[in-house]
């Protein structure tokens, strides 16, 4: 995973009506925490920040008054209407450092003809290199028939990540498609129709 750069100033206005004149100027309110230094309240960049957090787990290089911090993107708190960005936790990292991440889970391949597959699981919990994290974790079902699964415990996951959710967790269950009853077809209602007609 490659970091990308974005220029901060500090913060020095607080309160909604700051953080609302903020994002009218185009900057995001953000803090940065971690490693037992003090919280650092910045505002970044809008438009470039919004296109680097796009990729989940985002490691972003930040820039506050010449000084660089490696940091997380944890939680991206987003209008619920408008869907853009009011604030970011981000949390430093250092390179080496495990670091704890939800990735999401990408299912590929098909499964056997007269079979379908569900996703139980979106997301599984996992520790990887801070600088090194997995943007999906893969899981194939190609050929898998009716009454098989699969669990986190059977996902191949990339060197050095390290499961830390629940093995038999099931992530992906295979079936036979679920038929449902509509009752008579359209055909058989009118068939009926003239008969019941003539009664």
């Amino acid at each position: 995973m490659s970091d990308q750069k974005l220029a901060a100033t500090t913060r020095t206005d607080f309160g909604k009506g700051a953080a609302r004149k903020a994002r009218v100027a185009g900057k995001i309110p953000a803090v940065i925490y971690g490693h037992g230094a003090d919280v650092m309240h910045i505002l970044l960049p809008a438009k470039a920040t919004t296109l680097a957090v796009r990729t989940p787990n985002a490691l972003l290089t930040i820039d506050v008054d010449g000084e660089s911090h490696l940091a997380l993107a944890k939680d991206i708190q987003r209008d619920p209407i408008k869907q853009i960005i009011e604030h970011i936790d981000l949390l430093t990292v250092r390179k080496g450092e495990k670091v704890e991440v939800e990735v999401n889970v990408h299912v590929e391949g098909e499964v056997a003809p007269g079979a379908v597959f569900n996703q139980e699981a979106n997301t599984v919990l996992v520790s990887a290199d801070a600088t090194n994290l997995p943007e999906t974790i893969k899981v194939s079902v190609e050929g898998r028939t009716a009454g098989e699964h699969i669990t986190a415990g059977d996902i191949d996951l990339p060197a050095g990540v390290e499961l830390l959710l629940d093995p038999e967790t099931m992530v992906v269950n295979v079936s036979e498609p679920t038929v449902q009853d509509l009752g008579e077809t359209s055909e058989e209602a009118a068939a009926e129709a003239p008969a019941a007609a003539e009664a």
